[in-house]
């Protein structure tokens, strides 16, 4: 037994291709351990971020400046420099309070005087005609008709002296005084003449003569022509509102204004032929009837 384990131990220890083996074996694994570490390495390397150190400068340290001494010759020629360089500096303006003057008063110039122009001669008053009527004359006031005159009186108004003809109207009970400075302004008249009388006449026998215009534009015109207090206009209006028996009805205002045209006009006739105003009121419609 124990020349077998002698012999056995010798061929282990005496085998040099086994160890050579061995030892390729062992390099190989740390070769491969070794590689497996660097991939592992670099792998880590890529993940992680390398934080770079910031490595800080440190400054310099200033120099000292060193004195060096000039001559004299040359601090001179810098003097001579300076002043040949050097600007005169104005001193700086004071400035003083800004106060305000007061404007002076403007002084106006005189405007040369124009050429005095001679004295125009002034128009001699107009003479206003006043009317010759004596107390007990008919008249005729364009908007009130046939009036008497009753007496010419005289009396102070505001500090004025004036003479007045006094006129009565017995149809409507009312007196009028009239100035005689503004009688003919006024559109006071005498009675008309005989002739003029007779054409108003013959106007009614005449066809009417109506415009075909609105009833309000027709009736403005008729009470203008009955105001103007001239017999032949008043005839007009009476000729053209009267209405016979086969013609229609007037309305209420054609009646008014007919009636106090036709009344206007009777008294006028009635001064002139000194008859009662009835009696010219009669006469009247009868020319209307026959027309």
């Amino acid at each position: 037994m124990t020349l077998k384990t002698s012999v056995k131990k010798k061929s282990k220890t005496h085998s040099p291709t086994k160890k050579k083996a061995g030892k390729r074996v062992t390099a190989a694994k740390k070769k491969v351990v070794a590689k497996k570490s660097v991939k592992n390495k670099v792998k880590a390397k890529k993940k992680t971020p390398v934080k770079k150190k910031v490595v800080q400068k440190k400054k310099a340290a200033p120099k000292k400046k060193v004195a060096v001494k000039k001559s004299p010759a040359v601090k001179a020629k810098k003097k001579v420099m300076k002043k040949k360089t050097a600007v005169k500096k104005k001193p700086a303006p004071k400035f003083k309070p800004i106060v305000k003057e007061k404007p002076k008063a403007a002084v106006a110039k005189k405007a040369p005087e124009p050429p005095v122009a001679p004295p125009e001669k002034k128009a001699p008053p107009k003479k206003v005609e006043i009317p010759k009527f004596s107390t007990g004359d008919y008249v005729v006031y364009p908007t009130h008709g046939v009036g008497k005159v009753t007496e010419i009186e005289s009396r102070e108004i505001a500090g004025h002296k004036l003479q007045l003809f006094v006129i009565s109207f017995e149809r409507d009970r009312m007196i009028l005084r009239v100035p005689l400075t503004k009688a003919t302004e006024a559109g006071l008249r005498k009675l008309s003449s005989r002739k003029i009388m007779d054409d108003a006449l013959n106007k009614l026998k005449g066809r009417a003569r109506v415009k075909r215009t609105m009833w309000s534009r027709r009736a403005q015109e008729y009470e203008a022509k009955i105001n103007s207090g001239d017999p032949i206009s008043i005839a007009e209006v009476v000729r053209d509102l009267h209405r016979n028996a086969g013609q229609p009805d007037q309305s209420f205002s054609e009646r008014q204004i007919y009636e106090s045209a036709r009344d206007r006009l009777a008294c006028e006739l009635a001064a002139v032929d000194k008859i009662d105003v009835e009696q010219a009121t009669v006469k009247l419609e009868e020319l209307l009837e026959a027309a």
